[in-house]
């Protein structure tokens, strides 16, 4: 079986030994990489029986730490999540590599049906941050706890508030 390269950076961006001991947000990851592993398998039975047991892992998992990773989501390498609880993401979020997430965060639409965020690379999300709708979070944001992001966000800037506003950027280089 070919090594998984979105599970060896989510792993090392936990950084202790033993993770699955230590931290429950860890079981939620896994089993989120173990779905993504088990779309790409051809049809067949075994896929069927696998996706019987991931599904039944997935429920499992989402109940008892309130995580939910969906697998039709698309989620980078190296994620990780600290203080695991309340952290949903809609079934058609995107989120690049390397994003931090903290208990409470919600990434999803504004409306049934509507557009979903697009999470860039390096984003670090605060305790019950919300982004909703179709809005882009560029690379290397960070959204301040309980803040709700309905706007887009330039790379590398700072939001905070409700309704969310930028009151940081970082200068980009000039050539």
């Amino acid at each position: 079986m070919a090594v998984d390269a979105d599970w060896q950076a989510d792993l090392q961006r936990y950084g202790v030994r033993r993770p699955f001991l230590k931290e429950q947000s860890i079981w939620a990851v896994w089993v989120y990489r173990f779905g993504r592993r088990l779309l790409k398998r051809p049809p067949g039975l075994m896929r069927k029986i696998l996706m019987q047991v991931y599904w039944l892992t997935f429920r499992f998992v989402e109940t008892f730490t309130g995580i939910c990773l969906p697998i039709t989501s698309v989620i980078g390498p190296g994620l990780r999540i600290w203080h695991f609880g309340g952290i949903f993401l809609h079934t058609d979020v995107v989120i690049g590599a390397r994003c931090t997430l903290r208990q409470g965060v919600t990434i999803g639409n504004r409306e049934a049906d509507g557009p979903v965020p697009v999470i860039g690379d390096d984003v670090e999300f605060g305790a019950y941050a919300q982004v909703l709708g179709g809005v882009r979070v560029g690379n290397g944001c960070r959204i301040g706890a309980l803040s709700v992001v309905l706007t887009d966000m330039p790379d590398g800037s700072t939001a905070v508030g409700v309704p969310a506003r930028i009151i940081l950027r970082k200068p980009t280089a000039t050539p």
